[in-house]
């Protein structure tokens, strides 16, 4: 063959493997994954506490799975990720297509060690990192963020207070206190739980309350919010999702109050099957 065949025939091969590889290209599919993962204890700081837990459904895709992230509860000085595991297990049964956070956080102790707002800003570096990582787990940047108790109230402080770019787009509110400074002003029971987790009184601390209530970050752009409350809860009073509710309201923010009147802190049975039917529903209505 010739000096000039051979260069014509690797220069036809070469415009062959760029055409096809064009075509390859413009024929790409958005990065989706038909395979479902768990991946427990991801670290996203340096502590032993800094873990959370991950639940990726099969036929993820970049464009349309949301994440619902759990917090667990307990005061922010108590409490573990795998409290919320039969929470989760629901949610994936009745909402297959959703990725789930579950994660965990540094808690207070002896008044003095990790205190507020340590909690808020570990839920903001979980979810930093979580963001950060999101093409690499083919899911979408948005979220809802459900709570109970203690992490209820770090589900709402996140959504209201730390998410400039939106992504959080529902919030799921077990029983959260909204308004720490009327919560202290409740009893004996709630000082010291706030004590415990802040190391100050109101009276000598009231900016910390401040900034660490929600209440103090609702505005019209808060995201839809769905709260959960027992009428005879002894910890986080009634009074709390009242102010919650009233305060969505006057910012015209999209809300539903699920009460169940004879309901302490914390519920079972029925009532837990019903929460979770309209957790479902209201999730759908705000992440379509």
């Amino acid at each position: 063959m010739k000096r000039s065949d051979k260069t014509t025939t690797r220069t036809l091969l070469i415009s062959a493997m760029l055409i096809i590889a064009a075509i390859l290209f413009s024929c790409k599919k958005e990065p989706s994954s038909s395979e479902a993962k768990i991946m427990k204890d991801i670290s996203y700081g340096e502590s032993v506490h800094q873990k959370m837990d991950l639940y990726l459904p099969v036929d993820r895709s970049e464009a349309s799975t949301t994440t619902v992230v759990f917090i667990h509860g307990g005061g922010w000085v108590e409490g573990d990720k795998s409290d919320m595991n039969p929470y989760v297990d629901t949610l994936r049964k009745l909402m297959p297509g959703y990725a789930v956070l579950n994660i965990n956080y540094r808690l207070a102790y002896n008044n003095s060690v990790n205190l507020f707002p340590t909690q808020e800003n570990d839920v903001k570096s979980a979810i930093e990192y979580y963001l950060t990582h999101a093409d690499d787990y083919m899911v979408s940047g948005n979220l809802v963020l459900l709570g109970a108790s203690a992490g209820g109230h770090l589900a709402m402080l996140h959504a209201y207070k730390n998410d400039p770019d939106g992504h959080v787009r529902a919030v799921v509110d077990f029983f959260g206190p909204f308004d720490l400074a009327s919560l202290w002003n409740n009893g004996i029971v709630q000082q010291l739980i706030l004590y415990g987790a802040t190391g100050s009184l109101l009276a000598d601390n009231p900016s910390l309350y401040a900034s660490s209530s929600p209440s103090e970050y609702v505005t019209g752009t808060t995201p839809p919010t769905i709260a959960l409350q027992g009428g005879a809860d002894p910890l986080v009073p009634p009074s709390q999702t009242s102010q919650l509710i009233a305060a969505l309201d006057d910012a015209g923010v999209t809300n539903q109050l699920v009460y169940y009147p004879g309901e302490g802190h914390g519920w079972t049975g029925a009532n837990m099957v019903d929460s979770f039917r309209k957790i479902a529903t209201f999730i759908s209505d705000h992440t379509k």
